[in-house]
C-alpha cells in the first residue's frame, strides 16, 4: 500500500482548485478518499500494537474532509489540497488528547504528534508540567532517535516567558511554545514505497512518550 495515486491527485488538485474540476474529477477524488481510508485503518492499527488506547478508534472519527471553510479566509478556493488523519482517543480530529498525525500534501507532507492548539487552561497546565517535570520531559525529547526525528512546531510561540516562570530557567524557550507538537517532515518519495506504513509507525512510536507525559495533564485538567 502506498499514497502515489492521493499524490498525483493533490498535485492536479492543486493546479486546479475550483469546482468544475473537482466535479469531473470526483470519481479520483472517492478512489482516493477510500485508499486514504485504508491507511488511516492500517495505522491505527499498528499503532494500537505499542499504544493500546488507540483500539477503540475508528478512523471516520480521524480523517479530515477536503471541503474547506471560506467565510473568513482570504483564500477562497474550495478545497485542501491535503489529505490528513488525527489518531487519537475520546474523538480522534476533535479530540483535546495527544495523538498521531498524518499529512499527505500535493507540496510537503508530514508526520506530527502531541497537543496542537490546546485550550487556555490545558496550555498552561502543560506549561507548569513540564516545568515541573522539566528532567523526566527532556529525557523524552532529548532521546536520539526522538531528537534525530522530530522539532517541536513553533507556531504562535511567545516572545518573552510567560508571567509566573523565573527568568533564569535553562529551559524557558519550552514554556513560549503555543502548542505540545512535535513534527517529522517527510520526502513526497517516502510515501510512494509499499512500506510506507511500517515506516511511519517506526516514526510514530518514537512519540509515544511524549503522548503519554501530555495526556496525564490533559486528562486530569479535562477529567478525561
Amino acid at each position: 500500500m502506498n499514497a502515489k495515486n492521493i499524490l498525483n491527485f493533490l498535485q492536479e488538485l492543486k493546479q486546479n482548485n475550483n469546482r468544475e474540476w473537482f466535479a469531473e474529477n470526483k470519481d479520483w477524488y472517492l478512489q482516493c478518499k477510500t485508499e486514504f481510508e485504508a491507511i488511516s485503518d492500517a495505522l491505527i492499527t499498528e499503532i494500537a500494537k505499542f499504544d493500546a488506547e488507540i483500539k477503540t478508534v475508528e478512523s471516520k472519527d480521524c480523517i479530515f474532509r477536503i471541503y474547506k471553510d471560506t467565510r473568513f479566509s482570504h483564500d477562497k478556493t474550495p478545497y485542501k489540497t491535503h489529505f490528513g488523519t488525527y489518531i487519537a482517543t475520546r474523538g480522534g480530529r476533535k479530540s483535546p488528547r495527544g495523538g498521531y498525525y498524518l499529512h499527505i500534501d500535493a507540496d510537503q507532507s508530514f508526520l506530527a504528534a502531541g497537543v496542537w492548539c490546546p485550550e487556555p487552561n490545558v496550555l498552561k497546565a502543560l506549561r507548569q508540567a513540564v516545568y515541573e517535570n522539566i528532567d523526566e520531559f527532556l529525557g523524552i525529547i532529548d532521546e536520539k532517535q526522538f531528537k534525530s526525528r522530530y522539532t517541536f512546531a513553533e507556531d504562535g510561540k511567545l516572545k518573552t516567558l510567560p508571567r509566573g516562570y523565573p527568568k533564569e530557567f535553562p529551559q524557558a524557550e519550552l514554556l513560549k511554545l503555543k502548542h505540545y507538537c512535535v513534527e517529522c517532515p517527510i520526502e513526497q518519495s517516502f510515501l510512494m514505497k509499499d512500506d510506507f506504513i511500517a515506516k511511519s509507525v517506526e516514526i510514530l512510536k518514537i512519540s509515544y512518550p511524549l503522548n503519554r507525559f501530555l495526556n496525564y495533564t490533559v486528562d486530569e485538567v479535562l477529567d478525561l
